[in-house]
């Protein structure tokens, strides 16, 4: 039995035997609940620190190096900056979108983040439709982007959030479809199964080139369904202030910039999950050693966030109309061709098995 399963299962038979089983499973989802916000506000603030050490890498800047050791307090103290901050807003805002938006940044996070399966025995939400939940919830998210822009009655904010509807309805076609076509190899929409079908390699390699291809375009898609730049269109700071979040302060437009990370965090560990192996080493050492396998997942996910950086600090922004030609004329007709040709890779395969 794993370490982190022997924990849980000890805490589960705790709290059975002092409570009732009702007031027991609502007190474990507490539980769970705290770890995942725990999980998701350092994870937050490491990202942004490395957000900015690769900045000034690829800037040839020093970076952060004032608070704490080498910097690396910097993103508490904006975090203690953000909570002091005073939550302002528009006179003429409509409050109870105003304020609801954030949340639902937020929460959709939260929601993807329980799926991941960071091990085996470290995984909240194991369901047989992991892929399909997780583009059904990524789908929510825009909701708040598109609230906190109607709501703050602000022109700027209202063709911010516009731009990121119009962007994420696109993009997450070509997401679905990239996944989609790795599905046709493993057979299973569960992600815990997924990881399993790649004992024998990871997906990338067992699914040849249409699998280098899908994972390009997951990669591309995934960038700008987080609104991340080249692909920022949606707070494009020359032209629209900050975008959808231009009438947020404080805690709330903290929100909306943690979520922006942690989406990015999720969007890599999907593609570690679905194309890498997961918490699998390439070794086969996870087997004997559960713990290593948080170790390999996080190294391989944070190999995939560094692309996403790169990519923000190489290319620059699209104009809108290239935004969704690139999606349209490009991305869309190649995965659609791409999911076919992997079709006929597992059909043949099977025919030559069989």
């Amino acid at each position: 039995m794993g370490f982190a399963l022997s924990i849980t299962k000890n805490i589960h038979d705790w709290l059975f035997s002092v409570m009732p089983e009702g007031v027991a499973n609502i007190v474990e989802m507490i539980l769970i609940a705290l770890v995942y916000l725990g999980i998701f506000a350092i994870a937050g603030l490491f990202l942004v620190l490395l957000e900015r050490r690769v900045a000034a890498w690829f800037q040839l800047r020093i970076g952060p190096n004032r608070v704490g050791f080498q910097g690396l307090l910097q993103t508490m103290a904006d975090a203690l900056k953000l909570l002091s901050k005073e939550l302002t807003g528009t006179v003429k805002a409509d409050k109870f979108l105003y304020n609801l938006a954030p949340y639902f940044v937020i929460v959709s996070s939260l929601m993807a983040l329980a799926v991941i399966p960071f091990t085996r025995d470290f995984h909240a939400f194991d369901i047989n439709i992991g892929i399909l939940f997780l583009i059904a919830i990524s789908s929510i998210g825009v909701i708040g982007i598109l609230l906190a822009g109607w709501g703050s009655n602000n022109k700027f904010a209202l063709i911010g959030a516009m731009r990121s509807g119009v962007q994420t309805i696109s993009y997450e076609l070509s997401i679905g479809l990239s996944l989609l076509t790795m599905v046709l190899i493993t057979e299973t929409l569960q992600l815990s199964e997924i990881i399993e079908v790649q004992k024998n390699g990871w997906l990338i390699v067992q699914g040849h080139i249409p699998a280098i291809i899908a994972f390009m375009i997951f990669m591309i898609a995934g960038t700008a369904e987080t609104n991340r730049a080249p692909f920022d269109m949606a707070e494009a700071e020359s032209e629209l202030g900050a975008g959808f979040h231009t009438e947020y302060s404080g805690m709330k437009f903290a929100y909306f910039f943690l979520a922006e990370f942690i989406n990015m965090f999720i969007i890599a560990a999907i593609g570690t999950t679905v194309f890498f192996g997961g918490w699998l080493s390439p070794f086969g050492i996870t087997e004997s050693i559960p713990v290593l396998g948080v170790f390999w997942f996080l190294g391989k996910t944070l190999v995939l966030v560094f692309l996403m950086m790169w990519f923000r600090w190489t290319f620059p922004r699209l104009r809108v109309d290239q935004l969704l030609t690139l999606e349209w004329k490009y991305l869309l007709p190649m995965n659609l061709v791409n999911i076919v040709i992997m079709a006929a890779v597992v059909w043949l395969d099977l025919t030559i098995n069989f």
